[in-house]
């Protein structure tokens, strides 16, 4: 049984916005602050020495095939152990237990497993085009809108990003949770089920986005954008991020070297990871075309996102109360990420 949806609730944060001029002082600051970082990135360098950093990464995510590709690991004084897993729920359970320093897995995976009381920080995040999220219909399907969806079957995994863009959708139109059929159905199954006209819609994100479009002619008809933050997790194992700290600072800047290359090497990266994950070669061309994906600080808007995503899973009934996200937010890496990702900005720009 579907579970207790609040129909009206509403469950987008509003962003904040500020408008102001910068002293000469307040810039001279500003520059302070971001050599300050860099250099405490250079001198924690040497304490990553001999340490060994256990990664969980995703396909989703391509993590290791990002850093390989664009060779930005290259000179780091610590070893990465690679663990790759298909799903966000392994990921999870390797933090948990401590298994994995590091981890990459979805806003709700996180949350999940934070609110049980894992011990687990986020020390990052990992945005991309809201546009990697979407709901699918087939080809042929007369569908154009959440409203032509009525009594139709969507799939949908509890507390998954489908759940979420379905129901925030037909909150936004004004419906009812039970205006469609929903179907539980993990994203592998559902990808068989669409094409064969089992279900009438598919909510998702990629590669089965792209596989769907490219091999099927499946259409989007809603997308995260203006829906939902879809938001990624950069999580750490708690301990890991005192013993660990420099190595996982380094790391993160490295990785954010690595997507800003992506981004200027698409087709080039799109190729050599379509190899290594055993992708077909336009899916993956279609996928990391339109990506975008970045790693950022954790900042106010991000711990923003995040509550109000694990206030909607409380009012859907999928967390059992409410989740106060600060108490698992850590920001000390936030300066180096931030002064880094200015320096690779300013650097692609000219």
């Amino acid at each position: 049984m579907l579970l207790r949806w609040i129909r009206r609730a509403r469950f987008t944060v509003p962003a904040l916005s500020f408008s102001f001029s910068l002293s000469p002082s307040f810039r001279a600051f500003t520059v302070f602050t971001a050599m300050s970082a860099l250099g405490a990135l250079h001198a924690g360098a040497a304490n990553a020495q001999g340490v060994t950093l256990r990664v969980g990464d995703q396909n989703y995510y391509n993590v290791r095939a990002s850093m390989e590709a664009s060779g930005a690991l290259e000179g780091a004084n610590y070893q990465v152990e690679w663990k790759h897993f298909q799903s966000a729920a392994p990921v999870a359970e390797g933090l948990n237990a401590g298994a994995l320093d590091l981890g990459f897995l979805g806003d709700s995976g996180f949350l999940f497993l934070a609110a049980k009381g894992a011990p687990v920080k986020l020390i990052a995040v990992s945005r991309q085009n809201p546009d990697t999220i979407a709901l699918l219909v087939p080809k042929d399907s007369p569908v154009k809108s959440i409203q032509d969806l009525k009594g139709k079957k969507v799939a949908y995994w509890p507390g998954a990003w489908s759940q979420q863009l379905t129901l925030r959708a037909l909150e936004k139109a004004g419906l009812p949770t039970d205006y469609v059929q929903f179907v539980k159905l993990m994203p592998v199954d559902a990808a068989v089920a669409l094409p064969n006209g089992a279900i009438d819609a598919f909510p998702v994100w990629e590669p089965y986005i792209s596989q769907q479009v490219v091999h099927n002619g499946a259409r989007p008809i809603i997308t995260a954008r203006n829906l939902m933050p879809g938001l990624s997790s950069v999580a750490a194992y708690a301990p890991s991020v005192s013993a660990k700290h420099a190595a996982i600072s380094d790391f993160l800047v490295r990785l954010q070297k690595a997507r800003a290359w992506v981004e200027t090497h698409k087709d080039v990266y799109a190729d050599q990871w379509a190899k290594k994950a055993g992708l077909d070669r336009d899916v993956a061309r279609h996928w990391i075309g339109q990506a975008g994906m970045t790693i950022d600080p954790v900042d106010k808007q991000a711990v923003a996102d995040y509550q109000g995503t694990s206030d909607f899973l409380t009012q859907t009934g999928a967390l059992p109360t409410r989740f106060d996200v600060s108490k698992i937010v850590d920001t000390s890496f936030a300066p180096v990420l931030e002064a880094k990702g200015q320096a690779t900005r300013q650097s692609a720009s000219r």
